[in-house]
């Protein structure tokens, strides 16, 4: 079997690394006609000093640099000695193209280690002059040289290193500070146009209730009324799909305004807007009106450029335009692109596999930019290293940067491609299954790993099915295939090919069109239109657990569930939203979108929240929020946690101590929808925040304008307090109420004055908020204290009493005889 892997040059050019430092290359002593060189080696240690069983970096080499990146000095050795009188000898050593490299050394005792780099003399072929020393050419030979000693001094205390960051516990946005990298797990893209992402999105933390940040329009929806009567706008199925491609790069949504009727002849605008705010960043038209079709992050890594790049791609043909995420800018092309796989490798270049002719070929877009350098002699040292496509247009022939005879005798096509692993193909018919996979893995291209027939069940021969590959993961070794007529999905070893287990007939409403799954968690999900979630152990394909997305009201006329169509997995979670071909209207009402836990509880269903589409895109996640066009409005939504105020006030004169101090206050949601203009009319003191398990009845009524849920509760708030003599006291917790305020009522027992702190820790659904206020305690009236009458000026109790009796003596007897006259 030949196997013909071509590697891109670029890692044979010179090493721009000395521009950097270009002292290393004035650090000769010899006459460059003698051909000879005197080296100086050197020894480096990181961290110094360190603790005892701590890891160091050595940093071992000579000051001098060779042609291309390949390239390295050999035979280097580093010797030890160590603070009880033994050593040992570290090496062999190769270094990189730059005269160095690194070697990692655990020391195992305390004391001062003494560490010295050798080098030895060896011959190196300049095949061209060094662009910064034109005497660098032909056969040089190198010296051999010693380093002074290094004192690597080992303590018993660890040294420190750079502490981590935590997760955000409060509302967070875009651009995230590069150094906060711990939250790469909760910052993921969505790339591949909506609904054809694998549905993995593993970089989030998915969202726990139906919290809406914002929302906008995306075109005229929701009820016509008038003469329309109960008829809703078009929402695009069947056929005339909206929303469709839409992206998430960077904690920014991406989405075609218009539909895709029409082509380049018809009016296309693409809209960037912030996903955390609902800001609109730009609206443009891209070139000759095209619609972006999928997203690239890719991390450009050379020796003197690392960095992550990002863009918009759109397809005309086979030519692709990408265009600048940030702006929206036209940056550069690529014309003649075959057909096959388009899927991502490693560090985010675009890769295409195509079989043809028993040949299997890789395309890569970076490969493309490589290879055409290469043609361009005059500009390849120049643009070395480098990542400037800025400005050209270039042929896609350049991009095969892998090529492999495939064994003979595989039967079908490829049904799977995995990145660096495998291609799987899975062949079927009415009386087998023909599997097999070839490696793609770096060093063993080409190789068979299997190939393996099983012979089907009898009923396929004598039976009319629809037979065929569903879905696999190398992660949990197995490959599935569907039987559509009888609902069973047959799985086999991903690593043999062999027959492992069926699973038990689904409803058999899931025969129609609409099923799908996906692998996560060990486990394989389903669900189709008989609206059923079918959870099955990958191992066993036993049912763990089912879940019935029930239509309570029996809205849908052939079913007792809501089709439905799983949307994206992640953090533990799957997402469901309903679905179909092509519905009627008026729309059946109270079609629900669904967050169930891997092992099938329900974390939160909103019923008539955000109903989705067949033809259009569906709900995607990037930044750990959910943006979802909702068909019965046409408005795309954007669900994640919210952030929230709080205030607290405490009675502004002095409270006696001992008597009753009443601390008030409210929390509100202030995402930035709740300050839209309808909201800020309806809503004037603010939108309450509201209990995660009110949370989807409360955003129907704040943005669908449902009616008003009567029994909703607010959140918990927990009074705190710090009293005169600094003590800190826990008063207690109370609930806001469905306005969002809260009262609560303590004691003060010490004179002076308190610090009152109020917090909302926060929920599911948002994100926490915490205040402060002040109050003034004062002493307490002594019911025993006596009064003396002449220091006060004052009378006393007793003299008061009679006076009163006498008063009200000489009226009674002025009235008796102003009577008796009349």
């Amino acid at each position: 079997m030949k196997k013909i892997i071509k590697k891109s040059k670029i890692r044979s050019i010179l090493v721009i690394f000395l521009l950097i430092f270009p002292i290393l290359a004035l650090t000769t002593t010899v006459n460059a006609q003698e051909k000879t060189r005197v080296t100086y080696a050197f020894i480096g240690a990181t961290p110094n000093p360190v603790g005892v069983n701590q890891e160091v970096l050595l940093h071992v080499g000579i000051t001098d640099y060779l042609l291309v990146s390949e390239d390295g000095f050999e035979g280097l050795t580093v010797t030890v000695e160590k603070p009880d009188g033994s050593s040992e000898t570290l090496g062999p050593i190769r270094t990189d193209s730059t005269g160095g490299t690194g070697w990692v050394y655990v020391p195992t005792m305390t004391g001062t280690y003494r560490l010295q780099t050798h080098f030895p003399e060896q011959v190196y072929t300049w095949v061209s002059p060094a662009a910064f020393d034109p005497s660098l050419s032909g056969e040089i030979l190198y010296q051999a040289s010693v380093s002074d000693k290094l004192e690597l001094i080992v303590q018993d205390s660890a040294i420190e290193y750079y502490p981590t960051h935590s997760i955000p516990n409060e509302y967070w946005a875009r651009p995230i500070d590069a150094q906060l990298r711990e939250w790469s797990t909760i910052a993921g893209s969505w790339l591949e146009g909506a609904g054809r992402n694998g549905f993995i999105a593993p970089y989030n933390d998915g969202p726990e209730t139906a919290h809406i940040l914002w929302t906008t329009e995306l075109t005229m929806g929701g009820l016509a009324g008038g003469d329309m009567g109960e008829h809703g706008m078009v929402c695009g199925d069947a056929y005339e799909g909206k929303y469709i491609d839409a992206l998430i790069i960077e904690g920014k949504l991406y989405y075609n305004k218009f539909e895709g009727q029409g082509g380049s002849d018809v009016e296309q605008v693409v809209v960037a807007m912030d996903l955390h705010t609902g800001e609109v960043l730009w609206e443009k038209t891209l070139l000759d009106n095209e619609q972006i079709e999928f997203g690239q992050t890719m991390y450009w890594d050379t020796m003197n450029s690392h960095g992550v790049y990002t863009y918009l791609w759109a397809t005309s043909g086979t030519t692709w335009m990408a265009f600048d995420a940030q702006t929206g800018r036209w940056v550069y092309s690529i014309t003649n692109v075959g057909r096959g796989t388009r899927t991502f490798g490693p560090n985010g270049e675009i890769l295409i596999y195509n079989i043809a002719d028993g040949v299997l070929t890789q395309w890569n877009s970076t490969a493309v930019y490589y290879n055409t350098l290469l043609e361009e002699t005059d500009n390849y040292y120049y643009h070395a290293g480098r990542w400037r496509p800025q400005g050209r247009t270039f042929d896609a022939s350049y991009g095969i940067d892998l090529t492999i005879d495939l064994p003979g005798g595989l039967s079908g096509s490829a049904s799977a491609y995995y990145v660096n692993d495998r291609v799987l193909g899975v062949s079927i018919s009415k009386t087998e299954v023909e599997s097999w996979a070839v490696s793609l893995e770096p060093g063993n291209e080409g190789d068979l790993i299997f190939k393996n027939t099983w012979t089907a069940p009898a009923i396929w021969a004598s039976s009319n099915l629809d037979i065929g590959f569903a879905t696999g993961s190398v992660e949990d070794g197995v490959f599935t295939i569907w039987v559509k007529e009888t609902r069973q999905y047959y799985a086999f070893d991903i690593n043999t090919g062999e027959y492992l287990w069926v699973t038990d007939s689904e409803h058999y409403m899931d025969s129609y069109a609409g099923t799908n799954r996906v692998i996560a968690y060990g486990k394989l999900f389903s669900v189709g239109y008989a609206g059923i979630v079918y959870c099955y152990d990958i191992t066993t394909g036993n049912t763990e657990w089912t879940y019935l997305i029930d239509d309570e009201y029996n809205e849908i006329l052939w079913s007792n569930g809501w089709p439905a169509r799983i949307q994206f997995v992640t953090d533990g979670k799957i997402y469901l939203g309903m679905e179909e071909h092509s519905s009627v209207d008026p729309k059946p009402r109270g079609a629900p979108y669904i967050c169930l836990s891997a092992d099938g509880q329900e974390v939160w269903r909103i019923d008539g929240g955000f109903r989705q589409t067949h033809w259009g895109g569906n709900s995607i996640i990037g930044d750990s929020v959910i943006a979802a066009m909702n068909t019965y409005d046409q408005r795309i939504y954007a669900i994640g946690k919210g952030a929230t105020s709080i205030t607290v006030s405490a009675p502004d004169t002095g409270v006696a101590v001992g008597s009753s101090a009443t601390l008030k206050g409210s929390v509100m949601d202030v995402s930035p929808g709740t300050k839209d203009a309808d909201l800020s009319i309806r809503f004037p003191n603010g939108v309450p925040a509201i209990s995660d398990g009110d949370m989807s009845e409360w955003m129907l009524y704040v943005y669908s304008q449902f009616e008003k849920p009567a029994s909703a509760t607010g959140v918990t708030v927990t009074l705190e307090a710090i009293d005169p003599n600094g003590n800190y006291q826990y008063l207690g917790t109370t609930t806001s109420d469905i306005s969002g305020n809260y009262g609560f009522t303590f004691k003060p027992e010490t004179q002076g004055k308190y610090t009152i702190m109020a917090t909302f820790a926060g929920s599911g659904g948002y994100y926490g908020a915490t205040t402060t206020t002040y109050m003034s305690v004062d002493p307490a009236a002594s019911a025993s204290t006596v009064i003396n009458a002449e220091e006060t000026g004052f009378i006393t109790t007793e003299v008061a009493i009679v006076a009163a009796v006498a008063v009200a003596a000489v009226i009674g007897v002025a009235a008796y005889f102003f009577l008796k006259r009349k």
